[in-house]
């Protein structure tokens, strides 16, 4: 076989593994992207009540309720959250907002009624504790799937799930995290486990998907739990009264509902 032949079966070889590899990548993408939808924009709104405890390293337990409401204004594209906390009373009132944007900056206010101010949060806060709780402020909306380069690390069966391990790693360093790795339910397509490594390569939390239940034919994590491994303390989630489709008006989401809260869907 002369030079020139060999050069190119090299050069076919060379092409075809990259093809492979970039297939490979968008398979992973692919998965990746309907995991967020299933979780983050289920049917067109929805809302919830939420029952969240925080546990810290020594097992004191600290209870925070509220209302979430949720608007899709564009499947995977634009979406609004809106949370009215009802208890304890030094939190009380105060209200949280999202206009999430995966092609622009997100854009979030926290309205703290005990100085009646009206709090832009920077976008540099998104990996912020959520009101003094394992999840961050980027958590409570869900890290959009294009924001990071993703893999397919194996597939394998976890706690009786068939599932895909994926490997997330962000596209531009922003401090949240060095690398993710996701584990996708191959029946429900939802995210049951997520564990977040620093920049070090040390495991700093586990967000698992304790409790699935099938809302409105609708499968929804109603339990969820974010572990900090560093830290050695716990948040877990309970969501209940849950309801999709109830026609969330746009015009709930401004800065003028932070200090009024709707009451059509906040009693």
């Amino acid at each position: 076989m002369n030079t020139f032949k060999k050069l190119t079966l090299v050069m076919t070889a060379l092409v075809m593994i990259l093809a492979v590899d970039l297939f490979a990548d968008d398979v992973a993408s692919d998965l990746m992207k309907k995991a967020h939808l299933n979780m983050f924009y289920a049917e067109d709104d929805g809302l919830a009540e939420v029952n969240m405890s925080i546990v810290n390293s020594s097992g004191k337990e600290r209870i925070r309720e509220f209302a979430m409401l949720r608007l899709d204004n564009e499947e995977g594209g634009e979406q609004k959250y809106y949370t009215y906390f009802r208890k304890p009373h030094d939190v009380a009132r105060l209200t949280f907002m999202v206009h999430k944007n995966p092609v622009d900056t997100d854009q979030r206010w926290l309205y703290v009624p005990a100085v009646d101010l009206v709090k832009r949060i920077s976008a540099d806060d998104k990996g912020s504790s959520f009101v003094g709780s394992d999840f961050s402020y980027e958590d409570v909306s869900g890290r959009h799937w294009s924001e990071d380069n993703h893999k397919i690390v194996e597939e394998k069966e976890y706690n009786g799930k068939q599932v895909y391990v994926i490997e997330s790693v962000p596209k531009a360093e922003d401090g949240i995290f060095g690398k993710k790795h996701t584990y996708i339910d191959k029946e429900t397509m939802l995210p049951i486990r997520e564990e977040y490594y620093d920049d070090k390569g040390e495991l700093e939390r586990i967000f698992t998907a304790e409790k699935i239940e099938v809302i409105e034919d609708v499968p929804t994590v109603t339990v969820r739990k974010m572990e900090n491994v560093q830290k050695e303390q716990h948040t877990i989630v309970e969501f209940s009264s849950i309801d999709y489709n109830v026609g969330v008006d746009n015009d709930i989401f401004t800065e003028r509902f932070l200090k009024n809260p709707p009451r059509k869907y906040i009693k």
